[in-house]
């Protein structure tokens, strides 16, 4: 039998002293290693198992987070849902509990589940007091997130908790929502829009007299009043909730959303599921590598500038690259110059090589990279994630044709002083000086118009092949389009719900 490099032969055990020897260091971690655990997730999986076993603290942990890893609910719905009596607090839980396809968990369904002797001394005490002791109310909540649909498909709590000792304690024993809405609105509009509240005994749906009025007839005969919402008892009700909320938000400082319940239901459902579907800042180590594409004039170039110049990362341009080769009189020099005196596109393996060069550098390696005029064609992505060169942030700047004329068509140079002017944004300052203004033929009508149909007729592919691209509208201010760029930079990208 033959023995390879890493056996145990002498020229093997050299080789592995060789890998190994501290002397040798710094040693390089290759790209493709934090490439591929950002592309998998591992920072969070790892956070997210220890996490759990500091939590459940198991006397055998291997077995422990064997489990946790076959589950894969590190990512289901955890949602508290707060609000004050007349909020729409419920009607938004069950909005999103359909529309996400998790469990619905509130005090009334708690202590309604059967063959539970839990849930039936929570109901004797709920008849005899009208309300459920935190300790037995938490037992519960504990005895129904363990059951398997919670695990596997998240959960809903709708007003719970309702104090500051139930936060507390729910903390406690492990229990930690992912995100957690407040509706809030004036008390005037609750205690009004309180009176026309209806509840539909069958289903649970409630329904307003005034704003919600179910159009079915059936439904409407079989609806009910429910208890304790005339003015005065719903002042009480708000009165206590006041006293309780100010003590429950500082428990969850960082996953809090407030949205105001004095507009239409379905513009605060959409505010709230916006929000649920979001993902909080990782703690993992993240190197942007950043792609801009847009047509010619979406302003790729000064963007890339304002990210090189506040975060450090490496501004590559394709095009510049290819020019700098040249200059420099590089090994790839005279493949390239050719193309550059027909003036006809440079192929796509030559610029590769270039720009796999610049890439494989240690200062893109170790600050990240924001590249823009490469790939221009789903053949190039392809080429380039074949050779293992993957943005992590990949951003469309689109800009009507008209704005793209205005910006580019317009732009003059001075020959004598080299100045450089826009008839519109920044004109001439005599006479004298726009009589010998001279327009590069690049900039005319004709070239701007062939150079955006040609990146239109294949940017559809592109955005399919980088299916978190991010499109943005490029036809604003350009520090606007920069905060947003630099949003989508910091946050994580937003899930996919089909």
């Amino acid at each position: 039998m033959t023995r390879g490099p890493s056996d145990s032969g002498p020229q093997g055990a050299a080789a592995l002293r060789g890998s190994m020897d501290a002397t040798t260091a710094p040693h390089r971690i290759p790209p493709q290693m934090p490439q591929y655990g950002e592309a998998n997730h591992i920072f969070e999986l790892m956070q997210n198992m220890l996490e759990q076993l500091l939590i459940h603290q198991p006397k055998d942990p291997i077995p422990f987070m064997i489990d946790h890893l076959q589950r894969d609910n590190d990512y289901v719905p955890k949602i508290v849902i707060l609000g004050p009596p007349a909020s729409g607090k419920t009607t938004i839980a069950m909005w999103l509990a359909k529309h996400l396809s998790t469990n619905l968990l509130s005090v009334e369904s708690l202590i309604a589940k059967e063959y539970s002797p839990l849930a039936a001394d929570a109901r004797m005490h709920y008849q005899k007091f009208k309300m459920v002791p935190d300790m037995l109310l938490i037992r519960l909540m504990q005895e129904r997130l363990k059951e398997e649909d919670c695990v596997r498909r998240g959960w809903i709590l709708d007003g719970i908790p309702e104090t500051r000792e139930q936060a507390l304690t729910i903390q406690t024993l492990g229990i930690s929502p992912r995100h957690v809405i407040v509706l809030s609105a004036p008390d005037t509009v609750l205690i009004e829009r309180n009176l026309g509240k209806r509840i539909d005994p069958q289903t649970g749906e409630i329904y307003h007299t005034t704003f919600d009025w179910p159009p079915e007839s059936e439904i409407q005969n079989r609806l009910m009043v429910p208890a304790g919402i005339f003015e005065g008892e719903t002042a009480r009700k708000l009165l206590e909730y006041h006293r309780n909320i100010v003590r429950i938000l500082p428990s969850y400082p960082k996953i809090l959303k407030v949205i105001s319940a004095d507009q239409p239901c379905v513009d605060v459902f959409y505010q709230a599921l916006t929000y649920v579907q979001t993902s909080h800042r990782s703690n993992a180590p993240f190197t942007p590598r950043v792609l801009l594409c847009g047509p010619v004039g979406s302003g790729k170039s000064l963007q890339a500038a304002l990210l090189a110049q506040k975060y450090g990362l490496i501004n590559v341009c394709c095009g510049q690259l290819l020019k700098e080769a040249v200059a420099d009189k590089s090994k790839y020099s005279d493949l390239i110059q050719p193309f550059f005196e027909k003036e006809i596109a440079v192929p796509d393996n030559i610029i590769m090589k270039v720009l796999k060069q610049r890439l494989d550098q240690q200062d893109c390696v170790e600050r990240g990279w924001v590249l823009h005029g490469f790939p221009r064609d789903l053949d190039q992505a392809h080429l380039m994630d074949n050779l293992g060169y993957k943005p992590n942030r990949v951003f469309f700047l689109n800009v009507p044709f008209d704005s793209v004329i205005e910006r580019l068509s317009l732009r003059r140079t001075d020959p004598i002083t080299g100045e450089r002017y826009h008839l519109m944004y920044k004109p001439p300052p005599t006479i004298e000086v726009q009589a010998r203004l001279l327009q590069n033929p690049k900039d005319s009508e004709e070239q701007i118009k062939l150079k955006m149909d040609l990146f239109y007729r294949n940017s559809a592919e592109l955005e399919q092949f980088y299916g978190d691209a991010i499109t943005l509208n490029g036809d604003q201010d350009p520090y606007t389009v920069f905060e947003y760029i630099e949003s989508g930079i910091i946050n994580r990208l937003p899930k996919k719900v089909p």
